[in-house]
């Protein structure tokens, strides 16, 4: 199993989870978040926001499906046609282990 943590455009979460769901992805985790990655923040003026809103998406899915997946998180939450910086980051990390809460089953 892998864990894919997807940091996107919050404009572009709905796209991306409603892709997912299309492509039969349908268990997902959202929550927000703020950061800044290697652009450290925009600046306007003399300001500098360096805490830029996000929204972070989480799936665990099979090991032979993550690629999939990681192909429509890509396709989805790109801006234009060869993306821009901002749109975000995809994580994978193994899952040793997972459990339902309601019944104690092991795996997805």
């Amino acid at each position: 199993m892998q864990l894919i943590r997807a940091i996107v455009r919050p404009e572009k979460a709905t796209d991306v989870m409603k892709e997912l769901l299309d492509a039969d992805f349908p268990a997902i985790t959202k929550m927000s978040v703020f950061g800044r990655g290697r652009q450290m923040g925009v600046k306007v003026g003399d300001l500098v926001y360096d805490e830029i809103p996000k929204e972070m998406l989480m799936l665990v899915v099979a090991d032979d499906d993550a690629d999939d997946a990681i192909r429509v998180i890509l396709g989805a939450a790109r801006t234009g046609e060869n993306g821009n910086f901002g749109d975000g980051r995809i994580f994978v990390s193994p899952v040793e282990e997972a459990y339902t809460v309601s019944n104690g089953k092991a795996g997805l």
